[in-house]
């Protein structure tokens, strides 16, 4: 039996990809380097629990309205503290 994996993924990446895009300009130092913008976005990522889906829909469903709202709020929490991490990283780099 071969088992199809190609449709599972982590929920948080695509809300996170779009929080970075979203603040990214709040950040100039880090806004015009799409190589910092990824490091952010790992970051943030790895701050958060993993959630797998296969489809979008199906975790929206098993959310009430106050899980969805905490979970965007921690998304939004982890890009915050991402964008800090990778800035003071990249000035601690620039003076070295």
């Amino acid at each position: 039996m071969s088992a199809d994996f190609a449709s599972v993924r982590n929920h948080n990446e695509r809300a996170v990809y779009e929080a970075v895009t979203a603040q990214a300009a709040r950040f100039p130092g880090l806004a015009d380097k799409p190589e910092l913008l990824a490091d952010v976005a790992c970051v943030a990522l790895n701050r958060l629990t993993p959630r797998y889906i296969r489809h979008a829909v199906d975790f929206a469903f098993y959310l009430s309205e106050r899980e969805r709202r905490e979970s965007e709020q921690q998304v939004l929490d982890a890009v915050e503290h991402a964008f800090g991490f990778v800035q003071a990283r990249t000035a601690m780099r620039a003076r070295g």
